[in-house]
């Protein structure tokens, strides 16, 4: 695959908040390891990590900080390797507390080389 297809990054997306919300460790790393590239980057304005271990560690102190707190996707915008959307972080059903917007860049197998972060809404911010 040459081209990753917009139905395709929409799946990714949807993927990847999957390990966002994932709470069993095993479970997350499996998702990981299936999403991300090996060599993968995620950055946003509080983090800079590099590979899936760094990877699953940001999303298991993300959870330690936000217990019990769910993310929901927004609607997804992609073209070639790239998707942008938007995300939520909330009680489930409520509210979110915090708003992002991430811009994930894609391989040619399908798999999250990098995702690029920002905040919108911040607790306290």
């Amino acid at each position: 695959m040459t081209e990753t297809r917009t139905t395709d990054l929409q799946q990714l997306a949807e993927r990847y908040l999957a390990a966002w919300n994932e709470t069993d460790p095993a479970a997350r790393r499996k998702l990981i390891d299936e999403v991300w590239a090996e060599d993968c980057r995620y950055t946003d304005p509080l983090a800079a990590v590099t590979g899936r271990e760094g990877v699953d560690a940001l999303i298991g102190a993300a959870q330690t900080q936000f217990p019990g707190l769910v993310f929901t996707l927004g609607p997804v915008d992609a073209h070639h390797d790239i998707a942008r959307f938007t995300w939520n972080l909330g009680p489930a059903g409520e509210e979110a507390l915090v708003v992002g917007f991430d811009v994930l860049v894609a391989d040619p197998e399908g798999r999250i080389t990098a995702v690029h972060g920002f905040l919108d809404r911040v607790p306290g911010a």
